[in-house]
């Protein structure tokens, strides 16, 4: 592939994206973005603001840096949490699944 059909592939993956403009926490960020991904940062963005007016309400926290690194905890532990609830349900389900087989093999058996 020579410099040319790099640069129209380029061009080609370019003309699908959309641009657009996020506001969080008073501040606007352009982004492109593919457009499957619109809906799910701008729910993203509407629920971190909604996270720091309730920070800056209930914690009187007014700097700013402060409320985003508080948003950024909660939403990571959030996400750490729903990997170790998925890890504990998988390890739940496997043994299930070994405790069925068991049990089938028995009848089988029979």
């Amino acid at each position: 592939m020579n410099a040319s059909q790099v640069y129209q592939i380029k061009i080609m993956i370019m003309s699908k994206q959309l641009k657009i403009k996020l506001s969080i926490a008073n501040r606007v960020y352009p982004l492109t973005i593919d457009p499957s991904q619109e809906e799910g940062l701008r729910l993203a963005a509407k629920k971190i603001d909604r996270m720091i007016i309730k920070f800056e309400q209930n914690y009187s926290v007014q700097d700013k840096q402060d409320v985003l690194a508080m948003c950024a905890l909660q939403f990571a532990s959030q996400s750490e949490q729903n990997v170790l609830n998925k890890n504990s349900f998988d390890l739940l389900l496997e043994q299930r699944l070994v405790d069925l087989n068991k049990r089938l093999e028995l009848d089988l058996k029979d």
